[in-house]
């Protein structure tokens, strides 16, 4: 496995993702997997890492700049509302990291899907809604109700896996986002797991609010139709 820093940068911000490949790979299938709120930890690297040991070249990207890590919920909320707030900048800062990964001698450009967690999954599909240049996108427990509802300029198909007792996917936003999905002629997949929570393929840990949960069947499953998701879009 081949690793490194890649770093990239919009608008004056440098951001410092990490690049996975297979040894030796050349014209593969890739994959930006982006983190949720907290910014890029240990799981998303553990996750890229596990995607880039299926074939996948795997850039798991830096959303915040600096591989800034967000902790605090005073400090987790204005940022979050800064890239509601703009998203245009919200966007460009995932296309330079697909810029970033298409550069890459391993990637074939015209194969590269994206794989988000909590807000990475709600920022998956923003980029998707907005025309963003990749072919496929997958959520994982992403904030639906974060997601605008003009689906006129996405082209590429949408995997999304959502807890029915997640509070930011709430079945008015489920319905909300697939009626807007299908109104525009999306090709889209929905699986939703009864009695789970949000954030149930991260694991547990001191502190951590009652309406998150690690859930394993949830967390299996999820990858499971992930992998597959991707076997025949991307693979």
């Amino acid at each position: 496995m081949n690793t490194e820093d890649l770093s990239y940068s919009h608008n004056g911000t440098t951001m410092l993702g990490r690049f996975f490949a297979p040894e030796g790979g050349e014209s593969l299938p890739a994959v930006m997997v982006i983190h949720g709120a907290h910014g890029l930890n240990g799981f998303i690297l553990g996750v890229s890492e596990t995607l880039a040991a299926q074939g996948y070249a795997v850039l798991a990207l830096d959303l915040w700049g600096g591989r800034e890590q967000l902790a605090d919920p005073a400090e987790i909320g204005p940022r979050l509302g800064a890239m509601a707030s703009d998203r245009g900048e919200w966007m460009a800062r995932v296309e330079a990291a697909r810029r970033a990964l298409a550069a890459q001698p391993q990637v074939d450009p015209g194969r590269i899907g994206a794989l988000g967690y909590c807000f990475g999954g709600t920022t998956v599909l923003e980029y998707l809604r907005t025309g963003g240049a990749i072919a496929a996108g997958v959520s994982l427990h992403g904030g639906l109700d974060m997601v605008a509802d003009d689906w006129s300029a996405a082209a590429a198909p949408a995997l999304i896996c959502t807890g029915d007792r997640d509070p930011m996917a709430k079945s008015t936003d489920v319905e909300r986002l697939t009626n807007a999905m299908t109104d525009a002629g999306m090709t889209w997949e929905l699986h939703l797991y009864g009695g789970v929570r949000h954030a149930f393929t991260e694991p547990d840990a001191p502190g951590r609010p009652p309406f998150a949960r690690y859930d394993a069947r949830a967390d299996r499953r999820s990858w499971a139709a992930m992998s597959a998701f991707f076997q025949e879009t991307l693979a």
